[in-house]
């Protein structure tokens, strides 16, 4: 018997337009979870936003208060899509009010804030989902096989580089990405929370790091009020303001299983769009993936070594590809990874069985990033252990 599942999504921005296109492509993809998602109510405070989700993308109703999804009688599950500074509270009151939700990463401004939502999620019990999509790209999943199969050997080194280059333009906006009061954090808190959880789910535990931070641009013009996407440029002659936190970050790591690592993450890069890329290099072998060819896998194999590294592409057998495309060549988008993780949230919910990728997770990664931050402020090694409290770190600008 298919099950109706009612959804209510806080924020109807893009990422919470995708989730909700997210849930509705689910009986395409899996129609084995005999689920039907409903979308009951969105929230948001913007008119015209509350008005699209009602005409363009099905939801039976709408509202500016978020809380009146987590009151709705019909809703079921709740998404989290808003800005940063929103999520702890949220998220919070979700789980008391004993609501699944799937929320978007980093679950609050600092590493504290996701300690909060830890603690309310494990005393609600409630069934959790974390946007860290990455994870599921059919390709990277294929050398996670590999690494936890042993065939690339034990592994000895570890690289991911995660940069974009979406707040590169010194004329862009300072929205509230850039703000201790709207973000938190910064780059560690944006982009790291990618790459640190990836770290976690490739290789497992990370003992100790040591790491940097910087501000490359120290100051940025102030929105005219009209403008709210980090894309957006303003005028030459615009007033500037002070960015509060950090553009760029990386890190040297110590895992638990003897590898050595290095993460690097910037949002201020000039060239890359989005390179965000993966490497483990084993005594017997290495991978390489590359978000920008998110389908293929780079893989060497020591008893090749005369043919050098391979093109592997994503097929099926490949992570959750064969729901998607029928054989390899065929690419699958970004978009898709947001239903792969849609079907985790579902399947956990539906199954009452808290699967990989929800807060647990997330309470994980920022250990990682707590230490980082820390070693920030210290320039020293730091253990990975519990959360501490948010330094506000004095940041530099760099000439």
């Amino acid at each position: 018997m298919t099950r109706t599942l009612g959804v209510g999504v806080l924020g109807m921005g893009w990422m919470g337009q995708l989730h909700s296109a997210s849930y509705q492509r689910l009986k395409y993809h899996y129609p084995d979870v005999n689920v039907e998602p409903r979308l009951v109510i969105a929230a948001d405070p913007d008119e015209g936003r509350q008005q699209m989700a009602v005409d363009r993308l099905g939801f039976a109703e709408s509202t500016a208060n978020w809380k009146d999804v987590l009151s709705h009688p019909d809703v079921d599950v709740v998404s989290i899509t808003t800005p940063n500074f929103l999520h702890r509270e949220m998220a919070v009151a979700t789980a008391e009010a004993g609501k699944p939700f799937w929320a978007e990463k980093p679950l609050g401004r600092y590493p504290s804030d996701v300690a909060d939502v830890g603690e309310a999620v494990e005393q609600a019990g409630v069934i959790t989902m974390v946007g860290f999509n990455y994870r599921y790209a059919p390709a990277l999943q294929r050398a996670r096989e590999l690494i936890a199969e042993g065939a690339l050997g034990e592994i000895t080194h570890y690289r991911s580089t995660f940069i974009a280059d979406y707040s590169s333009h010194p004329d862009g906006v300072l929205t509230w990405r850039f703000s201790f009061e709207q973000a938190g954090l910064g780059i560690l808190g944006d982009l790291m929370s990618h790459a640190a959880d990836m770290a976690l789910y490739v290789l497992g535990p990370i003992e100790r790091l040591t790491a940097q931070r910087a501000v490359f641009i120290p100051t940025r013009p102030k929105s005219s009020g009209d403008a709210e996407s980090h894309f957006a440029r303003a005028a030459e002659d615009a007033e500037h303001a002070p960015v509060e936190n950090e553009d760029y970050v990386s890190a040297l790591l110590h895992f638990a299983g003897g590898a050595r690592g290095t993460i690097e993450t910037s949002r201020v890069v000039v060239g890359p769009h989005v390179r965000y890329v993966v490497e483990a290099h084993g005594t017997e072998g290495a991978v390489a993936w590359n978000f920008e060819r998110m389908n293929e896998l780079r893989l060497y194999e020591r008893r090749n070594q005369d043919a050098g590294y391979r093109t592997v592409y994503a097929e099926p057998g490949h992570g959750d590809f064969a729901h998607f495309q029928p054989a390899q060549g065929i690419g699958m988008s970004f978009d898709d990874l947001k239903v792969m993780e849609a079907h985790q949230f579902v399947s956990s919910v539906v199954s009452g069985e808290q699967l990989p990728g929800g807060v647990p997770d997330a309470v994980a990664m920022m250990q990682v990033i707590s230490a980082m931050e820390r070693s920030c402020e210290s320039g020293v090694w730091e253990d990975v252990g519990e959360i501490t409290p948010s330094m506000r770190m004095s940041v530099e600008g760099v000439a």
